[in-house]
């Protein structure tokens, strides 16, 4: 197991090499950029953003000096573009040979005001390799238009996609196995019909007008007010004064009607996947043995079944919290107005943040495969009887 384990690990270098590569090439075919996103955000009166340059002090003073050297219908400076691309790694600063600085002049790889120093743009293929050097130390830099790094902004996202992904999980898991169960064991009869079609029914309707329906419903958009409409607690001042166990109690009377509208699909789908692993085992010869044995329904059904019907949903779900983690659904956290990674990842590729954009795909991609290791483990530990060193050989 050990060496398949290695074998795993060794062919991540090359797949998320290919998930970047591809990524960084689609990027280049997207019209506009993040010059672009600069000079249209100067021309709605926007301001330039904060954080162009890095660091919350000198993303104020480029904003400012941006909204300075905009010239109305002639836009901005050919020098002041030029600049920014230099500081946002489209271009290096040349100087001539020998050149050398005078009256305390400081030469830097993104400083154009020198005298003899120009523009040189770096190829496509070469950024791209800059950047996987970057991020083989993890250095994903900071986002252009934000006084963050790529870093404090994920974990500043965090709790939001860690509520949703955990709750919406084990919600999903501890409704789904039972009921999936319930229904295998009971397959024809009534109830396996009528919960069929609502379960039928939850599966085709999107999670976000459901969410929508709750709003109206629950969060004082038509009916009653009894949930409220934003974030994860209450204001801060609240929040304060309330004990341990009222902060718990507030925590979750926010959090309740995002992780009901976001785990609607996920609960449909698990519950008929259990039913039908559970189906498949019960017509094997094995089980009609058990049975022949005398042994009673529960002792066939939890004590033989289970372990072989339960392999792929248990092991799935390392996969399944990732799933709900980092694909956390935008149009959800928009509508109870919560800052996650969905809406994160959204405005930054609207903003063409490209720092943002290759720095979560990396992380988040590097995340997946490893999951995908701990879900083979999984089936493992469900069922030691699988050896994956011995198929791969």
């Amino acid at each position: 197991m050990s060496a398949y384990i290695l074998r795993r690990l060794l062919l991540i270098i090359p797949t998320l090499f290919g998930i970047m590569l591809v990524n960084f090439v689609l990027t280049q075919f997207v019209p506009g950029g993040p010059i672009e996103a600069v000079i249209a955000r100067v021309e709605q009166g926007e301001g330039a953003g904060d954080n162009v340059t890095g660091g919350a002090d000198a993303g104020q003073q480029q904003s400012e000096s941006v909204d300075e050297r905009y010239q109305g219908a002639r836009g901005l400076s050919p020098e002041f573009l030029a600049q920014l691309e230099v500081q946002m790694g489209f271009a290096r600063v040349v100087c001539e040979a020998g050149y050398e600085p005078r009256n305390g002049e400081e030469i830097t790889h993104r400083d154009l005001s020198a005298e003899a120093c120009t523009k040189e743009d770096i190829g496509i293929a070469e950024r791209f390799f800059i950047m996987m050097g970057q991020y083989v130390t993890f250095d994903f830099g900071e986002s252009y238009f934000k006084s963050k790094s790529v870093v404090s902004l994920v974990i500043e996202k965090m709790p939001v996609s860690i509520t949703l992904g955990l709750w919406s999980t084990l919600i999903a898991y501890l409704i789904s196995i039972p009921l999936g169960i319930r229904k295998a064991v009971r397959d024809g009869s009534r109830f396996d019909t009528w919960s069929s079609g609502v379960i039928v029914a939850a599966y085709a309707i999107p999670g976000f007008i459901f969410a929508i329906l709750l709003l109206v419903l629950f969060a004082g958009g038509s009916y009653w007010k009894i949930f409220p409409l934003r974030g994860l607690t209450s204001p801060s001042a609240i929040w304060e004064d309330l004990s341990l166990w009222g902060k718990a109690l507030d925590y979750l009377w926010h959090i309740f009607l995002p992780v009901l509208a976001s785990s609607i699909a996920g609960f449909a789908s698990l519950t008929l996947l259990t039913k039908n692993s559970f189906l498949d085992e019960i017509k094997k010869q094995y089980v009609i043995t058990a049975r022949a044995k005398g042994l009673s329904e529960s002792k066939v059904l939890y004590g033989h079944v289970f372990r072989n019907a339960m392999l792929i949903v248990i092991a799935g779900f390392p996969g399944a919290f990732l799933g709900v983690f980092f694909g956390s659904s935008l149009v959800i956290e928009w509508l109870f107005s919560l800052d996650g990674l969905g809406r994160l990842g959204f405005e930054s590729v609207v903003d063409r943040d490209y720092p943002v954009v290759f720095g979560t795909l990396f992380v988040f991609g590097l995340i997946g495969l490893l999951v995908n290791i701990l879900s083979d483990l999984m089936y493992v530990f469900v069922d030691p009887r699988i050896d994956f060193e011995r198929r791969a050989g």
